[in-house]
């Protein structure tokens, strides 16, 4: 990881095959048009031959009225819980195969091969290639084209290990045993590890609750994965008290048990996400405390990874796509282009 990362061409990067190049494109979700004449749509309402779901996070939607779509049972089931809306799971065709992301639980990258010429696109999504808690990272194919996240496409992003994130949370969570901990994580992903953390030995607290939002998922993952949370729910009858902690997503309305608990003087407060490697973070969101923990890929992972699929073509989207894609370029010597909404050829980059 650290050779690719320092600015040193791919080892071995093979040369494109003289076949039609590739069509890529951001709308209403990133679609490729294969040479078979089938499109493909992934985490969008744009309308195809095959639409895929990476995940069940609320960014990545995919619109009821356009179609089934492609994605993990758990993915479909978490959308539902979440959105109060099913979606029509499809049968994944032949051309695609859907790996681990390692984003969070049910999240999908997929492999698409173009029937006609061969050429193989790996859509990430949302991803992550770090093993944590009880989920595996992603692990990624050879590939002809890749489609890659980057939203910490910079080297500012650079993350420390899991194991010593946690470890800090850890001492945190002991060092403020006489007060309540309210430890703001997203619904899905975060909460759970926070979750995990926080029940841990190592913190001792008394209880962990979490509100109803992060239960629902809990009730979900939990159906699906080899899995248990031993929290409880937060309600109007609960009465938490120092020595315990709360999971909860951030922006709590007021009037809820949640904004009721923040206005107490016996509360502690952290916010958990890679953005936390800016000391600032913090301070911007209000919290007491800040740390890097994320579910994401770091910069130097996101360069491992482009180097570990040995692409002849990259498009970067989401977060710093333009910084990735001049670094890959200028540093790596692989042709990458920054997607950007509704172009349609590389004349349009």
């Amino acid at each position: 990881m650290g050779g690719a990362a320092a600015g040193i061409p791919f080892p071995g990067h093979h040369v494109s095959r003289p076949v039609t190049p590739p069509r890529v494109r951001l709308s209403t979700g990133v679609t490729i048009d294969l040479d078979s004449g089938d499109r493909v749509v992934f985490d969008g309402t744009a309308p195809g031959d095959v639409r895929v779901l990476s995940h069940a996070h609320a960014d990545h939607r995919v619109g009821r009225a356009a179609g089934p779509v492609v994605c993990s049972p758990l993915t479909a089931a978490l959308v539902e819980a979440r959105q109060q809306t099913a979606i029509e799971v499809a049968d994944t065709p032949a051309s695609v195969e859907l790996l681990n992301a390692g984003h969070v639980a049910g999240s999908r990258a997929a492999l698409v091969t173009d029937p006609d010429t061969g050429r193989r696109y790996c859509y990430t999504g949302d991803v992550c290639p770090r093993d944590r808690f009880y989920l595996e990272g992603f692990d990624p194919p050879d590939a002809d084209v890749l489609i890659v996240e980057s939203t910490y496409g910079t080297p500012d992003y650079r993350l420390p290990p899991t194991d010593e994130v946690v470890a800090e949370i850890h001492q945190w969570l002991a060092d403020t045993r006489d007060r309540i901990a309210v430890m703001h994580g997203y619904s899905l992903g975060r909460a759970q590890k926070l979750q995990a953390i926080a029940t841990s030995p190592e913190c001792d607290r008394s209880r962990v609750f979490v509100t109803d939002t992060v239960a629902a998922v809990n009730s979900v993952v939990e159906s699906h994965l080899d899995v248990t949370f031993d929290v409880e729910r937060l309600d109007d009858e609960s009465d938490p008290g120092p020595g315990d902690a709360l999971v909860a997503p951030a922006g709590a309305a007021r009037g809820t048990p949640v904004s009721n608990l923040l206005d107490r003087d016996d509360v502690v407060t952290a916010g958990f996400s890679g953005w936390a490697v800016d000391r600032s973070f913090r301070y911007r969101r209000g919290y007491d405390a800040g740390f890097p923990l994320s579910d994401h890929a770091d910069f130097d992972e996101l360069v491992e990874i482009v180097r570990a699929v040995d692409p002849d073509r990259v498009y970067t989207h989401h977060g710093f796509a333009e910084a990735f894609a001049r670094h890959l370029t200028m540093e790596h010597g692989v042709e990458t282009r920054a997607l950007r909404r509704d172009q349609a050829t590389l004349a349009d980059f």
